[in-house]
């Protein structure tokens, strides 16, 4: 991408190597080094140190490349040498698990083992993405490809190239996806936004504001349409910029400033955290039934029972059936219910009387927050009768 004899390439080819060896066209050899990688995007930059200037590519905006698109994939499939291929993009922002930030090109160019870290090409000879994934059963083309698109590698790389590594910002919120069933619950018109099940205690969003529940339906002047689309935002958002957020609480819309963090400071932090201590063991408490679940309220033997730390408040789940609505939902012995309905509960008694209001509110679900394993997750649970 430099004449100068900047490369970029995928982490996975180059970021456990002991040695980096560049091949060019015409067969000459130069040793590389590694300036710095990024697991969660699967962006590599190397060096080499060429005699005289190397000829180099251009990028393009990938966020201009439409479905149907003609494009050109290059690369070293199987080792054969370097080869092109054609095909048309298939589908843009497509999410295959590969990290928090996936938004992947998707084509039925050929491309194989080997074509890792090679670019894709669009009828400009710009490169609008990096070759870097497929699905397969055989290991060979199926014509289903992936390139992570240059939108989104060229701000990495430049970070990298920079200093030597990537810098994202931070907002210190765990989201999941707003359902069908958590509008509902919520009183949203549409399953739309981010959902937030945690806050970090004096990070960024809660100095600005922002809570347990709120669904931050834009960031920075960008609708959220999809839980997945945050991450991505407050990653590209300058570290220390003020933002804007807009968030839904209770039915009203309310907008929030917030100060961008760093996220691999946070990162740090967190792992200087230490485990709370294992409480002592008492007799076995009385139990409640409702939807299926059989609840407990939180003491030494149910922490114990289930290693539940002293951080954690709520309502033990100590059984699910598994005909009921809970169990439909993923609920499990060991869950521990945080709210109902956005309230705070402490007994059992407590979660029957809210799912009775629900009811004679005319909702078709309750909105539950659990707690597994110290992470936070809502789960709309239906009511019956």
């Amino acid at each position: 991408i430099d004449p100068s004899g900047i490369i970029v390439t995928n982490n996975h080819v180059v970021g456990r190597a002991d040695r980096i060896t560049v091949s060019l066209a015409d067969g000459t050899e130069m040793p590389a080094r590694l300036i710095g990688s990024d697991e969660l995007t699967d962006i590599a930059v190397i060096r080499v140190n060429p005699t005289q200037p190397l000829p180099s590519v251009g990028w393009g905006d990938s966020r201009t490349v439409e479905v149907g698109e003609w494009i050109l994939a290059a690369g070293n499939p199987f080792g054969l040498g370097s080869s092109v291929t054609a095909g048309i993009v298939s589908a843009r922002g497509r999410e295959i698990g590969a990290g928090p930030f996936d938004d992947f090109i998707q084509t039925d160019a050929a491309i194989n083992r080997g074509n890792s870290g090679g670019p894709l090409f669009n009828m400009a000879g710009e490169v609008v993405g990096i070759n870097t994934a497929i699905f397969s059963p055989t290991g060979g083309s199926i014509g289903i490809g992936f390139a992570v698109p240059s939108s989104l590698a060229r701000p990495v790389l430049e970070q990298i190239r920079d200093h030597g590594k990537p810098r994202r910002g931070w907002l210190g919120v765990q989201i999941q996806a707003v359902t069908p069933e958590i509008a509902e619950s919520l009183q949203l018109r549409e399953p739309k936004g981010a959902l937030v099940t945690t806050v970090t205690p004096e990070g960024p969003a809660q100095q600005a504001g922002i809570r347990q529940g709120d669904v931050i339906l834009r960031f920075n002047g960008q609708d959220v349409d999809a839980m997945r689309q945050l991450p991505r935002l407050v990653a590209d958002t300058p570290i220390g910029q003020k933002a804007e957020v807009v968030i839904q609480r209770g039915g009203e819309t309310r907008t929030l400033s917030v100060s961008v963090g760093d996220m691999e400071q946070a990162q740090q932090a967190a792992g200087g955290m230490t485990e709370s201590p294992t409480p002592s063991v008492e007799p076995q408490p009385a139990t409640t039934e409702t939807l299926g679940m059989t609840l407990a309220p939180l003491d030494a033997t149910t922490r114990e029972t289930f290693s539940i730390p002293e951080t954690v408040e709520g309502v033990v789940v100590t059984e699910a059936a598994g005909d009921s609505p809970a169990a439909g939902q993923g609920i499990a012995p060991g869950d521990v219910i945080v709210e109902v309905g956005q309230e705070p509960v402490d007994s059992p008694d407590d979660v029957t009387s809210r799912i009775d209001q629900a009811r004679q509110a005319g909702r078709k679900n309750v909105l539950m927050l659990l707690s597994r394993q110290g992470e936070l997750r809502f789960v709309p649970l239906p009511l019956e009768g």
